[in-house]
């Protein structure tokens, strides 16, 4: 019988070394040097607060409207 060679010896070093830091380029460097990306992401923030916003509004209204329905069809 063969016995099997270990193969995680392999892959110890791949597994155990840290990948490389590369620094920024293009577009990140030009987020990050200027503080642009704290813009982006307050941008980002705020569009999706509104759309939470319109989303409930609209929740609390269709709500309303149901309960107004279900009280008319219970009058008749």
């Amino acid at each position: 019988m063969q016995e099997r060679p270990d193969t995680t010896a392999a892959y110890d070093s791949t597994w155990t070394e840290q990948a490389p830091a590369q620094p920024p380029t293009g577009m990140e460097q030009v987020m990050l040097s200027s503080g642009k990306i704290y813009v982006v992401l307050a941008v980002v923030l705020i569009i999706w607060v509104g759309l939470l916003t319109i989303l409930f509004r609209t929740d609390r209204k269709i709500d309303r409207l149901e309960r107004r329905l279900g009280d008319d069809r219970s009058d008749r």
